[in-house]
């Protein structure tokens, strides 16, 4: 999918929200290195992720060449400082309305307004691919995180103690949150349960 759009930080600075391109591999990638390393609330460590820019460049092509998966990052001086994304949860007919949803970004830039512009650039996207829910899993720890996700729509629809074993600190409790992208059930759907 393709996106692009400018928004303007709390500190008045522009950043700018688009696909990658198989030049930004480098960027997207040392990007995706540094935030895995700041925090401990991501899905990898560093050392688990291919390191090579042909792999980042060959990913960030195809999300931008999917109709329905998308990858967006967040540039502000020239400098990409984030990442987000959505991905098909399957393709099966019981779960192609579902995706989930990825996001990271610099610990330099948190506070900003990039993870909820990141955020909304994501939604924006799901809905635009026709998926009826959005979906994401959160450390319980990461308050703000949550907090944001909440303010978005998203809500709470479970918990999984040991979703993370962290090297650091053992087990990570994960929220489980969803946003709804359509308020309404698919009519089929209703017409089959009403047989």
């Amino acid at each position: 999918m393709r996106y692009h759009k400018t928004v303007r930080l709390s500190d008045g600075r522009e950043c700018v929200l688009r696909n990658g391109t198989e030049e930004d591999a480098p960027a997207a990638l040392d990007n995706f290195m540094l935030v895995h390393e700041q925090t401990d609330w991501l899905l990898t460590y560093p050392d688990e992720t291919d390191p090579s820019e042909i792999a980042e460049a060959c990913y960030l092509q195809a999300k931008t060449a999917s109709p329905n998966e998308v990858e967006i990052l967040a540039e502000v001086g020239g400098l990409v400082v984030g990442t987000a994304g959505i991905d098909c949860v399957g393709s099966k007919e019981k779960t192609r309305h579902r995706a989930e949803f990825g996001i990271s970004i610099d610990r330099a830039y948190w506070g900003l307004g990039i993870g909820r512009a990141l955020t909304r650039a994501c939604v924006a996207c799901a809905r635009e691919a026709g998926y009826a829910q959005l979906e994401l899993s959160v450390v319980a720890e990461n308050g703000r995180a949550i907090a944001l996700y909440r303010s978005e729509g998203f809500v709470e629809y479970g918990r999984n103690p040991r979703g993370f074993r962290s090297r650091v600190t053992g087990w990570q409790e994960l929220v489980l949150m969803r946003l709804e992208l359509d308020s309404r059930a698919d009519s089929r759907a209703d017409a089959h349960l009403d047989a």
